[in-house]
């Protein structure tokens, strides 16, 4: 084969193509459980957003930081296909301009992770061809934050929620839909022309016993709580990383990420499964062991 003839990388491909590509996107559907769980959006109308349908899922993006808001992915359990191959080439959304997304530049010879916002297993359901694009769809920097690259125990209970969130679900054909996204705040340091989170926030709706119900998590990757967090930002070595401490998971109010984050999240907040009547300390749950998330008020 010519070199000329070879087929470009994806995000190299001509503008039209990739926007043809992504035409057919319909994203996520708020009544896929039967009662609507709408997308989380910004509760204030000067906070611009951009609405980005996939394949089973939608991002709403933020310009100005160059991240997502918000996701929300529907999860099909019973039809999860586990067996397409993870390929980690990752893309430029051309529906935005390079520019706005938090791109290679961000990711390149350092210690950060492309972390998928949507789980790449999430969306990966049904038939074998929908499955794949909706594997590739996960694979666009819009559904990618900076985190940490260490491997904890609290990173490996935030990446099987969602497994755990199904089994549970399993009696109403282990359906879900889960809403995660950074909590963007001015305070996050910057970093290559991005501000680093500090925190992620996930918050799953299923059915239980007939009726809609949720449970919110967060994740921090703040420095370490035993030092000064901001002694420790501010000591940062230029052009290095913000310091990231190892992952803590935390069940909390739903109410709670939607004041953290100035997110709406409808019905969510009044159907949580975490008892309102928790103690101030208690009120963020740390969790050691999925044996520790609450389920049921």
């Amino acid at each position: 084969m010519n070199p000329s003839d070879a087929p470009l990388p994806p995000d190299r491909a001509p503008v039209a193509e990739r926007l043809a590509a992504l035409a057919d996107r319909t994203g996520y559907d708020e009544a896929f459980l039967g009662p609507v769980v709408p997308l989380a959006l910004p509760v204030r109308a000067t906070v611009e957003t951009v609405i980005l349908p996939y394949t089973h899922f939608t991002v709403v993006f933020r310009p100005d930081r160059r991240l997502a808001a918000s996701t929300a992915v529907c999860i099909e359990g019973a039809q999860l296909l586990e067996d397409v191959p993870r390929e980690d080439v990752w893309e430029y959304d051309p529906r935005l301009p390079e520019e706005q997304q938090a791109g290679d530049d961000v990711y390149r010879n350092n210690s950060l992770d492309r972390g998928h916002l949507v789980r790449r297993l999430d969306p990966v359901w049904g038939a074998s061809a929908v499955a794949s694009l909706a594997n590739t769809d996960t694979f666009h920097f819009t559904n990618a934050a900076p985190q940490a690259d260490v491997f904890n125990q609290g990173k490996q209970l935030w990446q099987g929620l969602e497994n755990y969130l199904l089994d549970h679900a399993a009696e109403y054909d282990r359906k879900l839909t889960v809403l995660t996204g950074p909590v963007l705040q001015d305070s996050d340091p910057p970093y290559r022309g991005v501000q680093v989170p500090m925190r992620f926030w996930k918050v799953a709706a299923f059915m239980q016993d007939g009726a809609l119900a949720a449970a919110a998590y967060v994740l921090d990757q703040s420095p370490d709580l035993s030092r000064d967090a901001e002694r420790a930002l501010a000591g940062a070595k230029a052009g290095a990383p913000p310091p990231l401490g190892p992952f803590r998971t935390y069940q909390v109010p739903v109410s709670d990420v939607a004041e953290i984050t100035e997110l709406d999240f409808g019905p969510l907040p009044d159907v949580d499964v975490m008892p309102p009547t928790r103690a101030p300390e208690e009120r963020w749950r740390r969790l050691e062991s999925y044996e520790d998330i609450v389920l049921h008020p």
